[in-house]
């Protein structure tokens, strides 16, 4: 009976899933080594007593007789393997290939497959008596950083014959598809390791309009996870375009802002590693009077310096706040880089002097420095300026 062709970005499941047929397999890999793999007539016998198996057996795991119905033994042999109730030792016939790629994918246990040949889209993992499908997206990042002067292809070809740890994240017999990801797999096992607040060295992959994805080094010297670092995160500095900052191949340092285990995504920070320019550098933005920087100063009044459009608004909200009597605007600077058009406003980390905090706001390159007179604390005023931003347009 023939068998199902392959199509690019995925791989059927054969259609004689507990006879295969030897010649059409072979066709269908076209891959002299695995042909040979199945011309030998001692893989197609039915496994003797002594014949042992277990989930990372080879290609003859399928039975010679297809008028015998092991699918209970099967299923029961599949079950007592992933739940560890039983060795291997104890398992005589292997589990049907389709029930055991079912079972990997409910489970989420890695599965150890032998990379048989690869085309234009991906790598082709033995699965028992199967041939699954590995897309290159789905490779752990290490391989490329490890060889970052090979060809996707070239890579491929260095990994056939290998092992590969890998999970199953597609099995639909239906339609014949038996999809494996490493990244899964790698994810499973590194994740567990990993911290929000960990700062990592890490190298670039590809770049795209909204973010970067970088791909984070171990100790071991691999890079196994890869997250985004937002367009937000790249810079203090206005970005336009990514691309303009980092590029494939770039070595960075990123700080890990957030963790989604359900799905297994990395959010990292470039900026958060450095403070943020208007609070490191304060007294260059808005210098000391006398320096000789005091031109870039304005040092009138707060009725005398027009404050930055949408302030106003803020003021009148800050004033209806229980705890805060006064808010004026002392003093103003020019910066020397655009950091973001929009209003910004941040509570500077000086500490308070007669109960006056400083609020820093900044719209292009325009920074205006304004004293609150306050009862409340720090974290008091933190919780109402969130307040009034959620009334103020």
């Amino acid at each position: 009976m023939p068998v199902s062709t392959a199509t690019l970005g995925s791989v059927s499941f054969l259609s004689q899933l507990f006879n295969p047929d030897v010649s059409s397999l072979s066709c269908f890999l076209n891959h002299t080594k695995l042909s040979t793999l199945y011309s030998k007539p001692s893989l197609l016998k039915k496994p003797s007593s002594s014949s042992l198996y277990n989930l990372k057996v080879s290609a003859s795991s399928a039975s010679a007789n297809p008028k015998t119905d092991n699918s209970q033994q099967a299923e029961a042999a599949v079950t007592a393997i992933l739940d560890n109730s039983v060795s291997t030792d104890e398992i005589k016939p292997a589990p049907a290939p389709a029930r055991a790629a079912r079972a990997y994918l409910h489970s989420g246990f890695i599965y150890g497959g032998r990379v048989e040949g690869f085309n234009g889209g991906g790598l082709l993992v033995r699965f028992y008596s199967l041939v699954g499908f590995l897309p290159f997206p789905q490779l752990s990042p290490s391989h490329s950083c490890k060889e970052p002067d090979k060809t996707i292809h070239q890579i491929a070809k260095g990994l056939v014959g290998s092992i590969l740890s890998v999970k199953v994240i597609q099995a639909e017999e239906e339609s014949r598809k038996l999809i494996f990801s490493e990244k899964e797999a790698v994810w499973t096992k590194f994740s567990t390791q990993i911290n929000v607040g960990d700062v990592f060295e890490g190298k670039v992959g590809s770049v795209e309009d909204y973010g970067a994805f970088v791909h984070l080094r171990f100790p071991d010297g691999l890079y196994h996870l890869t997250g985004l670092v937002h367009v937000s995160e790249v810079s203090w500095d206005l970005v336009q375009d990514v691309r303009d900052i980092l590029t494939e191949g770039d070595d960075v340092r990123v700080k890990l802002v957030n963790i989604d285990r359900g799905k297994s995504r990395l959010t990292l920070s470039i900026k958060q590693l450095e403070e943020d320019p208007l609070l490191e550098t304060l007294d260059k933005v808005i210098p000391q009077e006398g320096s000789a920087d005091s031109d870039s100063l304005t040092t009138s009044s707060s009725s005398t310096i027009e404050p930055l459009p949408g302030l106003d608004a803020i003021f009148k909200e800050l004033l209806q706040e229980d705890g805060i009597n006064d808010v004026r605007i002392s003093r103003q600077g020019f910066e020397k880089r655009v950091v973001s058009q929009d209003l910004q406003l941040w509570l500077s980390n000086a500490p308070p002097s007669d109960n006056m905090f400083t609020l820093l706001a900044r719209a292009g390159r325009q920074v205006q420095e304004i004293q609150l007179a306050t009862s409340l604390d720090q974290e008091g005023i933190k919780k109402a300026l969130q307040r009034v931003l959620e009334r103020v347009p």
